[in-house]
């Protein structure tokens, strides 16, 4: 008899077991089901309309030179903060010219030697404007942070909040200027029909 209840019990062990792993299993698939829709919401959810390239230039104190083309911008609001996008177009020259006028003296920005993996996907993405993230190009790359704090620079003392400032030569001679900033929730675009 003793024979006998080993295997049976060695069974019910194994059949519990299988349950517990299946279990955990399907606990384990909803939640990543749940967790990358969530993310899917969190990326194409609350991004306002009339935030246009002009209003958004003059929330973050980011003047946007005359020649600059491809103008893009957004803002999109979040439970703690909102982000706004902006970003242009300039020949290169101009583009190192500009960025040289709102950095302070004697600084340089720097490379991007830690890039991101394609696929990088920050919760206010560029890739909402159609374009790829900054974060994810070495070559031709240049970044700085700032903020408005003692920024006395020709363009720095234009500047109303703290950006993320990317500089990225594309293309030989052309450069597409990113600009990010956290902004506290305490401002709403115009509606969209009234946006110049």
């Amino acid at each position: 008899m003793r024979r006998r209840r080993v295997p049976v019990a060695v069974a019910v062990v194994a059949v519990f077991l299988a349950c517990v792993a299946t279990a955990i299993g399907v606990v384990s698939w909803v939640a990543d089901d749940v967790s990358s829709d969530l993310t899917d919401q969190e990326l194409t959810c609350c991004w306002e309309e009339g935030a246009t390239p002009a209003w958004m230039s003059d929330q973050l104190g980011i003047r946007i030179p005359e020649g600059a083309s491809d103008r893009r911008s957004g803002y999109k609001t979040g439970q703690r903060y909102d982000t706004g996008l902006l970003t242009f177009v300039l020949p290169s020259r101009e583009a190192e010219r500009y960025t040289g006028r709102l950095i302070r003296s004697g600084t340089e920005m720097i490379g991007n030697s830690h890039p991101e993996e394609q696929g990088y996907r920050p919760a206010a993405a560029f890739g909402h404007l159609g374009l790829p993230e900054p974060e994810t190009f070495v070559q031709g790359l240049r970044k700085a942070s700032l903020c408005p704090d003692g920024l006395a620079s020709p363009e720095g003392k234009y500047l109303q909040r703290c950006v993320d400032l990317f500089a990225h030569e594309f293309t030989p001679g052309t450069t597409r200027i990113y600009v990010r900033s956290t902004i506290e929730p305490s401002i709403t675009p115009p509606p969209a029909n009234n946006a110049p």
